[in-house]
């Protein structure tokens, strides 16, 4: 009966061990190339409507500036 017990704990001795040894941090991404976006289709939706505001401020701005203009021209 010893001689069963001491082959028990040998296995849970070498079970322990290689648990152990796979319990580790995992490796970092190497840092020589960023990593990829991923998150492409929100970052997309976010700027779209600031892209268009920015487009339409151009127009904006140049139709203010014609309504300046005329009213300096009808003496204002």
């Amino acid at each position: 009966m010893p001689k069963r017990l001491s082959v028990i704990a040998a296995s849970a001795a070498v079970a322990l061990a290689l648990s152990a040894g796979a319990c580790r941090k995992p490796e970092p991404p190497p840092t020589d190339q960023p990593p990829e976006p991923q998150a492409t289709e929100l970052r997309d939706a976010i700027q779209a409507p600031i892209e268009k505001a920015k487009a339409v401020e151009d127009t904006v701005l140049e139709a203010a500036e014609q309504q300046r203009a005329a009213i300096e021209a009808a003496g204002g």
